[in-house]
């Protein structure tokens, strides 16, 4: 069986910098889409939430877009989503059937490359049915972002953006989407060409991407991690890069902020801890940790 993360392994060192950029919501304006109308959909369709369908979608969209867990791995963020219909007042009311999905959780806690190819070989060791279940809503996920989500573009200055650093930098896309999705996607639009390997979930974490393709390459204040989650700001702590965030919600004015300014700086050795932390607290302030039907 061949390595899925050979090819982080043999990145290779063209430039004395690594960049790494998340995607979905970073890059492309395709968070909204993705959830809202493949996921969702099918988190109620696949683990029967008709009768608290609402509740279902506030609760899902919470997770994945307005929280602190934005763009987390889709496993963890569907039990998140379970977690927080349980103890949801107007759901009990209802007294729904919410799934527990534990054999889902006990491999979230053992397994780090959480994507389908690692999904599959579990459910062919031993048929769980629910580890199966899970296995066909998300491969219905997958089916749904190939037939719908097409013709986004990157964010303005995404593109303005990688033919610069692409002259002094290596490139990695660093995400937690499948990673053939993230092919099709950078290939539409021909951004992939300033890009020196696509990394999805069946590669590992964000966290263990940049890890592995700095292998030891780059010298320390080189790397930088752009993303628009705390986990890609977990991601950068974990290998003790810097961080660019992209700001929900004012994606446009981040990408123009890196493109006519951060980007120098980063390259000049001139993004100091001070400028990095004005748009951590920035950032910051953009995503809650508490559900509004909890406050």
């Amino acid at each position: 069986m061949s390595d899925p993360q050979a090819q982080l392994k043999n990145f290779q060192k063209k430039h004395d910098f690594l960049i790494a950029i998340d995607s979905d919501g970073c890059a492309f304006d395709t968070m909204e889409i993705k959830h809202k109308e493949c996921f969702i959909p099918n988190i109620v369709k696949y683990w029967n939430l008709q009768p608290v369908s609402k509740y279902a979608r506030a609760a899902a969209e919470f997770v994945n877009l307005y929280s602190k867990w934005r763009g987390i791995n889709r496993f963890p963020a569907l039990t998140m989503v379970f977690d927080l219909l349980k103890e949801w007042p107007d759901v009990q009311k209802r007294h729904a059937s919410i799934p527990e999905a534990q054999p889902v959780r006990d491999w979230i806690k053992r397994e780090t490359k959480l994507g389908n190819p690692a999904l599959k070989a579990e459910v062919g060791r031993d048929g769980d049915p629910v580890m199966k279940q899970a296995l066909e809503w998300s491969e219905a996920v997958n089916r749904t972002i190939a037939d719908i989500v097409h013709d986004v573009p990157p964010f303005p200055f995404v593109r303005e953006s990688l033919e610069k650093i692409s002259e002094w930098a290596d490139v990695l896309v660093c995400s937690a989407t499948p990673g053939e999705a993230l092919v099709r996607e950078w290939q539409e639009h021909g951004i992939h060409v300033f890009v020196g390997c696509i990394a999805g979930q069946e590669m590992g974490s964000k966290k263990e991407h940049i890890a592995l393709a700095n292998g030891g390459r780059y010298d320390a204040g080189k790397i930088l991690m752009i993303g628009d989650a705390p986990g890609d700001f977990k991601a950068a702590q974990g290998n003790m890069a810097r961080f660019f965030p992209i700001n929900p919600g004012h994606e446009d004015d981040s990408w123009e902020l890196f493109f006519k300014e951060a980007a120098e700086k980063f390259r000049d050795g001139a993004y100091t801890p001070e400028y990095e932390g004005k748009l951590i607290a920035e950032f910051d302030k953009l995503l809650p940790e508490l559900p509004p039907w909890k406050k």
